[in-house]
Order: C-alpha cells, then sequence, then structure tokens
C-alpha cells in the first residue's frame, strides 16, 4: 500500500520507517528538512504527493500545526480520490471533533489514533495506539497499525474518544512523575538510597511502565527529553480543558499542571517531562 506520512520529527520518523520495513511505499513530508538517513526506507517528497496516498498519517504536536498544514493551507482541497486521514497525535477533543466533522463534508476518512510509547518504543514498533473512528475506516488500517504496536485498543466510531483517553493517560503519566519526585525527596532527606527505594517500589507496589520507565531518569537526573516538557504542559492543558467541560475540580492535575508551567517557565520546556520531578519542594 501506498502510504502517506506527515511529521518525522522523533516518533514519525521511526513510525514511518516501521511501515516502509514492512513493505509499504511511504511517502513523506516535514515541515522543516530531513536526511534521508533519519527515515530509511522512506521517499521524501511534497505534501501534494503525500496527500495522493490511500492513507496519510500525521504526527504533529498540537492542534494548531494540524490546523495550519492542512485546514488553513488549503491542502485538503485537493484530495479527489478515497483517502483515510490517521491522526497519531495527541490532540484537543474539541479540535478532534472539528476535523471529524471537517473530513465527512469533504468526503475524507478520519480516524484517530494516539499512541502511548516514547521513541524507543516507536522505533521498536512496540506503540500502544489507542483507535476510534468509523468502523469500516478503522478496519483499513487496523493492519498498518499492528505494524506499529505491541498492542491496538479500539474505542469505539467516535474518534475524540480516543483522543480523551489519550489525553487521561498522559495527565496519569505525570502524576505519576509527581509522585515519584515526592517520594524521593521524603526518602533521600532520610538517608535512603533513591535508586534502592525505586527498586523497592517497582518490584512490589508499582510495577508499571510508568514508574519502571520514568524513575531512573529521575533518579539518575538524566533528562534527555523523549518527549518535551513544553509538550506534557500542552497535554495537561487539554486535561484542564475537559475538566473544565465536565464542570469538575481535578486537585492533583491543577497542582501538576502548575508545577510544570513554572518549570517551563524557568527554561526546561525542552528537557524530557519527567525533570518536573526534580524541581525543588523545599518550603
Amino acid at each position: 500500500m501506498e502510504i502517506g506520512f506527515v511529521g518525522l520529527g522523533l516518533m514519525g520518523s521511526a513510525m514511518a520507517a516501521n511501515l516502509a520495513k514492512a513493505g509499504h511505499r511511504v511517502v513523506a513530508w516535514n515541515r522543516s528538512p530531513v536526511k534521508p538517513e533519519d527515515a530509511p526506507g522512506v521517499t521524501i517528497g511534497t505534501l501534494d504527493d503525500v496527500l495522493r496516498s490511500a492513507v496519510v498519517f500525521t504526527m504533529l504536536s498540537e492542534d494548531a500545526v494540524i490546523r495550519s498544514v492542512l485546514l488553513d493551507s488549503g491542502a485538503l482541497d485537493s484530495v479527489k480520490h478515497d483517502l483515510i486521514h490517521v491522526v497519531a497525535s495527541t490532540i484537543s477533543v474539541a479540535f478532534s471533533k472539528e476535523l471529524a466533522a471537517d473530513h465527512a463534508r469533504r468526503g475524507i476518512g478520519y480516524v484517530a489514533a494516539p499512541v502511548f510509547g516514547r521513541p524507543d518504543a516507536a522505533a521498536a514498533a512496540q506503540l500502544n495506539v489507542v483507535v476510534a473512528g468509523d468502523e469500516a475506516a478503522v478496519a483499513q488500517v487496523q493492519p498498518l497499525l499492528a505494524v506499529l504496536s505491541a498492542k491496538v485498543w479500539p474505542l469505539g466510531t467516535d474518534p475524540s474518544s480516543a483522543n480523551a483517553a489519550k489525553i487521561a493517560g498522559n495527565m496519569m503519566i505525570t502524576m505519576a512523575i509527581e509522585a515519584m519526585g515526592e517520594a524521593f525527596a521524603l526518602v533521600g532527606d532520610n538517608g535512603v538510597d533513591k535508586a534502592a527505594f525505586l527498586a523497592l517500589m517497582t518490584g512490589t507496589l508499582f510495577g508499571s511502565k510508568a514508574y519502571q520507565n520514568y524513575g531512573p531518569k529521575i533518579v539518575s537526573e538524566d533528562f534527555t527529553p523523549g518527549f518535551r516538557m513544553k509538550l506534557g504542559l500542552k497535554d495537561l492543558r487539554l486535561a484542564t480543558e475537559l475538566a473544565d467541560a465536565a464542570n469538575v475540580t481535578l486537585p492533583v492535575l491543577d497542582a501538576i499542571r502548575t508545577r510544570m508551567a513554572d518549570a517551563v517557565e524557568d527554561g526546561m520546556a525542552d528537557q524530557d517531562w519527567s525533570a518536573v520531578a526534580a524541581r525543588p519542594f523545599s518550603r
């Protein structure tokens, strides 16, 4: 199958390369120049080239970028064939609903398929993909999602359901990061080795991927970005939008969003989002 791919950052380049490795012809476009070796097996073309494909993935950072690239530019106006657009990034529920309506008007298929996983998981084709959309469209792209993932998690026919689940999941990851930061502040001040404490927790009560993946980064203070903090803050703002729409108060969300906003303001925007756990807790 010929697949188009828009967005060749750390995640997108790995995903596009895995689709090519699986035998598909992948034509990709990125807003900034990329080296062919960054996405092996992938043909770099124009946005028009990409939009000639039967299935087009976008892995772009936020609502505004997708809007600019595909809607405001008029790029989708040129699509006159059957096409399914798969949005693999974390976007707002409101924008997902807008995209669904816009694509339905144009006769373009739309599938929400945001992913859980860092660049190393993307490279290893071990992402967890949350998918929702029209049943026929989802069935058509299911084999492609399987190429990228350890598991595909279907959440129904409303694409925005997948986006709500992804936003809530990312919120939970930040809460796990904050929990570790606070726990390390307690044990470290009482002479307990942080690495030993992390091994105790992940070997007993907290043996989940969030603790296993981010705990070592916090202990070692290696905040090389896998997911940049400025994007994590964007996702927490999306979670706050959902809380406001549901008329609920989420105090832990409010607290971690404030801490992450302060970290970004202090110049940590491009560090890994787990770096928020290393911020001081002093009164």
